[in-house]
């Protein structure tokens, strides 16, 4: 097991997610811990989310919405920096060498000592948690900040100096080895996937008990005491 950093040495955080709820789904609880701990968290959407879309939808609409939509939930949990790049369309992600740079970019002004990504590991009894999208966003974001945020010869047309990220959280990782008990921010959790109102909107209560489910069984796998809820992350330390 990676035993990630002390939060008292983390001063910038940057969650770099596919698309708009990502964050809110893998941690909402976490990152409300983070912000009132004075935790700066940055939030970068890679899409805007155009394919979440409900049957009968206006279409040309969704992607101003969830970003919308996005910007009231990150509020719930404390975040108030939240970026969208331009150009990379939902449902067709790949970890291109624009993306990459796009990434550095951020990151190189962001400078997170943590970056949390979508894990590039498929899990293959939760596919739902393995979204083309996501691997394709995970596996960008760790190109961008091993070696190439880090590297002064790396797009130095950016006019950015270069950044060192001292660990990486992933998020829906086959094998995570830490757990954050989110118990207490849970219900800010839930506030926040309640304003992705385009995505969420139509589950109700059931919401709720499946978000309760899942961190339940979380926590217990980590050994939590009954009735705890948790978020996991596998640790990947960059000294």
């Amino acid at each position: 097991m990676h035993k990630p950093k002390s939060d008292a040495m983390i001063e910038r955080i940057l969650i770099v997610a596919a698309h708009p709820d990502d964050a809110d789904f893998g941690l909402g609880g976490t990152v409300a811990k983070w912000t009132d701990a004075g935790i700066a968290v940055t939030l970068l959407c890679v899409t805007r989310g155009e394919q979440g879309a409900r049957p009968g939808a206006d279409i040309s609409g969704i992607p101003a919405l969830r970003e919308q939509e996005q910007r009231a939930a990150s509020a719930e949990v404390g975040i108030t920096d939240v970026r969208f790049l331009d150009g990379y369309r939902d449902g067709w992600l790949e970890p291109t060498f624009e993306l990459q740079r796009d990434i550095v970019a951020v990151i190189r002004d962001v400078r997170p000592q943590r970056l949390v990504c979508q894990s590039p590991e498929r899990i293959y009894t939760r596919m739902q948690a393995s979204h083309p999208d996501h691997l394709a966003a995970g596996e960008a974001s760790l190109r961008a900040a091993y070696p190439a945020a880090e590297n002064p010869i790396a797009w130095p047309e950016l006019g950015l100096p270069f950044h060192h990220v001292g660990e990486i959280w992933l998020m829906a990782h086959p094998k995570p080895d830490h757990a954050i008990d989110i118990t207490d921010t849970f219900d800010r959790k839930l506030a926040a996937l309640r304003r992705h109102v385009s995505q969420t909107g139509h589950r109700g209560e059931e919401l709720d008990e499946f978000l309760r489910r899942v961190s339940g069984r979380m926590a217990e796998s980590f050994g939590l005491p009954e009735g705890r809820l948790a978020e996991v992350f596998a640790i990947v330390p960059l000294n």
